[in-house]
């Protein structure tokens, strides 16, 4: 999918960028400091973050059961959600795994083609959670502040569309990007002071400044994360705009809690994505940069969840007519 440069024992001159006289061994592994500190203190982190790991599984994994067996479900705005929760299942296992071993491990190496396959599926899962936030999005305009198209409009053979685009649309995305950092030479040292592989880091082990590939990629996150988020709130706006003159304060009510689950989860995963992602200047220190991700790729899955199925009444009652069946006949 992408060209990968790295060689082992191999000297390679610079002379063609200008660096005379001068001869380069590339790495072809990296060292994930990830958590430092007391064996102690390792393992308390291991078991945190394999107790976040688990329930994310059970509880994204129990509201994709709930969505395929429970036929009430079988609505567009339930099967936008099913495969949310398929995807926050792959978004958290694209990184956390590699993080548990790493915990555990003595030299904490990742090969450099690993590296850079951790970097392709985390930040094109993370792609495709942003892709689906904004359908899930205009989803609930479209059911709110269109209800009579839309039927008409939201059909099964839409929504299937809407969902093979997020999904193919958020890996084709960042190929590109992936390609101009892994072009970049990495002499030494290859220490990244991160669990996972991030561009950040990644920029600044390379041999040379690369200010205009970085650009490139920090424009293009900016877009990614931007254009999703643009489409939702001008959603909502028009879906607030709707929901405040209903008559029924009981519809008011409804519509409010199901889109003020939405708006959490947006607001969430939006909220640290900006922080680590759209300013190339942010300064965040290493220590700051671990805690911002592991929010965005650990716990926020987890508590994407308990939101969805808590304060939705609907995917409550399924769940238990679900897992109720399930236990019987067992």
């Amino acid at each position: 999918m992408f060209i990968i440069i790295h060689c082992t024992d191999t000297s390679v001159s610079l002379t063609a960028l200008g660096f005379q006289n001068t001869t380069m061994h590339f790495v072809t592994e990296f060292v994930l400091l990830g958590f430092p500190g007391q064996r102690e203190m390792q393992t308390f982190f291991f078991f945190l973050i394999l107790v976040v790991y688990l329930l994310t599984l059970l509880g994204n994994g129990a509201i994709v059961c709930a969505v395929k067996w429970d036929r009430r479900l079988h609505t567009p705005m339930y099967i936008f959600l099913g495969n949310f929760a398929f995807l926050e299942i792959w978004y958290i296992s694209s990184t956390v795994p590699n993080m548990l071993v790493n915990i555990l491990s003595d030299t904490k190496t990742i090969s450099f083609t690993g590296c850079f396959l951790q970097f392709y599926f985390f930040f094109s899962l993370g792609t495709t959670e942003c892709f689906f936030l904004s359908v899930m999005a205009y989803d609930r305009y479209l059911a709110i502040c269109r209800p009579l198209h839309y039927p008409s409009i939201m059909t099964g053979k839409f929504c299937v569309i809407l969902i093979c685009v997020c999904w193919i649309s958020g890996f084709l995305c960042y190929p590109v990007p992936i390609v101009l950092i892994s072009q970049l030479p990495f002499c030494g040292p290859n220490i990244i002071d991160h669990f996972v592989c991030d561009p950040g880091p990644l920029f600044a082990l390379a041999c040379i400044p690369a200010p205009s590939t970085e650009l490139i990629c920090y424009t293009f996150n900016s877009m990614i994360i931007f254009g999703p988020f643009l489409s939702i709130l001008g959603s909502y706006t028009l879906v607030l705009r709707a929901v405040v003159r209903f008559p029924s304060r009981a519809g008011r009510t409804k519509a409010f809690s199901t889109c003020g689950s939405h708006l959490m989860v947006v607001f969430l995963f939006y909220g640290t994505l900006m922080v680590m992602y759209v300013s190339p200047t942010s300064g965040n220190p290493a220590g700051m940069q671990k805690i911002i991700t592991l929010i965005y790729s650990a716990v926020t899955p987890l508590l994407n969840s308990l939101i969805y199925s808590l304060r939705n009444k609907d995917m409550k009652d399924a769940l238990k007519t679900v897992l109720g069946l399930r236990i019987n006949q067992n």
